[in-house]
């Protein structure tokens, strides 16, 4: 993808830098508020037909996205490709601490649905990856074959690590530097940065 791409992409977020703490528990420097990104379907319409044409060589069964943003994409990538479309629902449990504590759960009414299949696992952004490694984790438990990751966005290399180590390809329209850290590690806790508060925990 070219760098006026990317720029366009960024474009149609909300991105701030501060002191953050992401979903899988890492702490970042840069946050992106995704909620209002399909608001305007047409402006996202090439980077979802870019992203479904990178998918389209994998002969997947269905597309399987985490609510809400992944989801969203889901839909819009298994109508270009005329496949199925499931999504999984975060639960976080209370007071959790540690990497990666977050579950993502298929409904009941696609168990049957993915069972045996080939499936592309989908998400707006991903960076430490965990709403993916979720939603990967639940599609194998029901007997899914989980074959590629892919993403509108994709900053750094955790998330895409995790994949390699599992055999599943990733595919991403953009993609971007970016820095995690554990809390243990991070440069803006060990200056005293206060994380800040945005609302609720961002998917990575």
């Amino acid at each position: 993808m070219t760098k006026p791409a990317a720029t366009s992409f960024f474009e149609l977020t909300a991105g701030r830098r501060g002191h953050f703490q992401l979903e899988s528990g890492h702490h970042s420097e840069l946050w992106f508020d995704l909620d209002a990104l399909f608001a305007v379907p047409g402006r996202i319409a090439p980077f979802v037909k870019q992203l479904a044409g990178s998918l389209r060589s994998y002969n997947v069964a269905a597309i399987c996205g985490p609510l809400l943003g992944g989801a969203f994409l889901a839909q819009l990538v298994a109508q270009e490709l005329a496949v199925d479309f499931c999504f999984t629902e975060r639960v976080m449990p209370r007071d959790a601490t540690g990497l990666y504590q977050a579950s993502y759960l298929l409904p009941a009414a696609f168990s049957g649905r993915v069972q045996g299949r080939r499936i592309a696992m989908v998400d707006d952004v991903m960076s430490a990856g965990s709403a993916l490694r979720g939603t990967y984790t639940e599609l194998r438990t029901h007997g899914a074959e989980p074959v590629v990751a892919g993403a509108l966005m994709l900053l750094g290399t955790t998330g895409a690590d995790f994949f390699a180590e599992q055999q599943v390809a990733v595919e991403a329209v953009v993609r971007e530097s970016y820095s995690l850290w554990l809390p243990s590690e991070c440069p803006l806790c060990a200056t005293g940065t206060p994380l800040e508060n945005v609302g609720s925990i961002a998917r990575d």
